[in-house]
């Protein structure tokens, strides 16, 4: 039986920089990309908030450097989708398909899925107008209209956050906030949002020009539907840990991400660590995921020394 020091499962800012760390303390990783190789940063186009580049770097390119630099380092790679595993002894499996993979640790970085608003003008524009991060996006729309969908704490802090750029208007689907009683009552008393209650985003307009000029609004209650034209459009309807593989594993949150001990990167299963998004509910940003790898192999490495 071939028995790998660490298996890294999902790749993203959190994964590859766990394999650069693993690799350079000679553990000699395995990675299993995914279905989606690089997570989120594959659909945002400039990053602009990642320590080292001065005029910016697009997701996809990112992704592409630190992919490389992890197989600089003799990180093996396989382009495949994890399909089950079985944690409950030593040493751990990890099944891709008919084949089974053994290590004495994992590292788990399969992120987190933005929600989004279901809408193929949504997908054809993602990235040009359309975005799920104020604060990786926000700094594109000075001077601009932007709208927020969504109604929970994540739209209020979201929407606080844009009106240092852009001239802000929340659209909600019904006609009260779920968010906390505090974040509401500082959106309300704040001049620079308008509220637009009873309203779902119908389309998103633009697809012809390649870029968001608008939305069409229709009203929760009457069913009638109006434009609006805007700049740019932030989903704010939550986020999904990829965590299908684990759930009747590892121990989740109240809000079914992957449970770590705070300061750590471990996971109630000795050998099992956690890094990314998929444990974060609270940053989901490129750096915190990129810092939280470098935990998870440091953690390994302790582990597998017996520390």
């Amino acid at each position: 039986m071939d028995i790998r020091n660490v298996i890294i499962i999902g790749s993203g800012p959190a994964g590859w920089t766990a394999a650069i760390y693993a690799a350079r303390a000679d553990l000699k990783p395995l990675i299993f990309e995914g279905n989606e190789p690089g997570g989120q940063l594959m659909t945002t186009t400039d990053v602009e908030n990642f320590p080292g580049f001065v005029n910016g770097v697009m997701g996809p390119e990112l992704m592409g450097v630190m992919r490389d630099q992890a197989k600089r380092f003799q990180t093996e790679i396989i382009s495949a989708h994890v399909t089950s595993v079985d944690f409950s002894q030593q040493p751990l499996k990890v099944t891709v398909g008919e084949k089974d993979y053994f290590a004495k640790s994992v590292i788990i970085s399969t992120g987190a899925t933005a929600r989004r608003l279901g809408l193929e003008s949504e997908k054809q524009l993602y990235g040009k107008g359309v975005s799920a991060c104020a604060t990786c996006d926000g700094f594109f729309f000075k001077g601009k209209k932007v709208i927020i969908v969504g109604g929970g704490d994540s739209a209020m802090e979201e929407a606080m956050f844009l009106t240092r750029f852009a001239e802000v208007t929340i659209v909600h689907r019904r006609d009260a906030f779920r968010a906390s009683k505090i974040m509401q009552e500082r959106v309300m008393a704040n001049p620079k949002i308008t509220i637009i209650w009873n309203s779902a985003v119908d389309e998103i307009l633009g697809v012809d020009v390649g870029h968001v000029t608008g939305v069409r609004l229709k009203d929760t209650v009457t069913g009638e539907t109006r434009e609006m034209a805007i700049d740019g459009v932030f989903a704010s309807i939550g986020h999904e840990p990829n965590v299908s593989l684990f759930k009747d594993v590892l121990d989740l949150d109240e809000k079914g991400y992957l449970k770590t001990v705070p300061g750590t990167s471990k996971t109630n299963i000795p050998g099992v660590f956690a890094a990314g998004d998929v444990q974060d509910s609270h940053y989901r940003q490129a750096i915190t995921a990129a810092g939280s790898g470098c935990m998870a192999a440091l953690d390994a490495e302790k582990y597998l020394a017996g520390l």
